[in-house]
């Protein structure tokens, strides 16, 4: 693989989880650890444990949805800052656009870390490419995506901005439930029915499930993440996707 690949978790994962994985996640060859930020989830907490299991590891939230935690409230000490990525989203605010421009505009004075948008749309990409370091995308197959990267790119002009894709990822058929499930869940989102719609795809085909499908994202963006569903999210079961998944990683190279 010539993109960095990462893991996601939900923020929710308990603690324990995160230290005892995160080494491993870093001793394979992974570029990051990305924690979704979630109701009962603090994703900053979790990579403050995770980010004292590792040396090298990137340390990501996606996103935290500033309606719900304004940048005032967020705890950012004891995160290297260096490799970490702070992302931020609008949530349900009226005001979307307004609400993320302030925020990275606070978080640049609060941090130096690299800050990504969620940006579903194309006014928030446009956002993410003049203001951010990268934009977060979801829910897009490789030629979305990389058509979607191509307009970011050309929005930031001479700035480096990043595209980051999450994308739904089982590691054994045993979780093809629970992916289904994910994937029509996000089908009956608005915001992400009216995308799909538009694009002429369903969630389901935005997910991975085997290494040809990892490798069709090779290069359509700049960092994909392979958000980890399992059955139960139990660290045996975590153990086993990534596991699974840096093989594939090392096939596709």
């Amino acid at each position: 693989m010539r993109t960095p690949v990462s893991i996601g978790l939900i923020g929710t994962t308990d603690a324990s989880t995160v230290a005892a994985l995160a080494p491993r996640i870093e001793r394979l060859g992974f570029h990051a650890l990305w924690l979704n930020d979630v109701p009962g989830g603090d994703s900053l907490a979790g990579l403050r444990i995770a980010g004292a299991a590792t040396e090298r590891l990137g340390l990501a939230t996606g996103v935290i949805p500033l309606d719900r935690r304004p940048v005032d409230t967020l705890d950012l000490g004891g995160l290297p800052e260096r490799r970490t990525s702070i992302g931020i989203g609008s949530g349900r605010a009226a005001h979307p656009l307004a609400l993320v421009e302030q925020g990275v505009a606070r978080l640049r004075e609060r941090s130096d870390a690299e800050i990504v948008v969620g940006a579903l749309g194309p006014r928030m990409r446009r956002l993410a490419a003049e203001r951010a370091d990268g934009a977060l995308l979801n829910w897009l197959t490789p030629t979305a995506a990389a058509a979607t990267t191509a307009e970011l790119h050309e929005s930031a002009g001479a700035r480096r901005v990043r595209s980051v894709l999450y994308v739904r990822t089982i590691a054994d058929d045993g979780a093809r439930a629970e992916l289904e499930a994910e994937a029509e869940r996000y089908g009956h989102v608005a915001a992400y029915a009216a995308n799909f719609a538009r694009l002429g795809i369903r969630a389901i085909d935005a997910t991975i499930d085997g290494t040809r499908e990892l490798a069709a994202y090779d290069s359509a963006v700049d960092e994909i993440v392979l958000r980890a569903i399992t059955p139960s999210g139990s660290l045996d079961e975590l153990e086993r996707f990534v596991e699974t998944t840096a093989a594939w990683v090392e096939h596709s190279g």
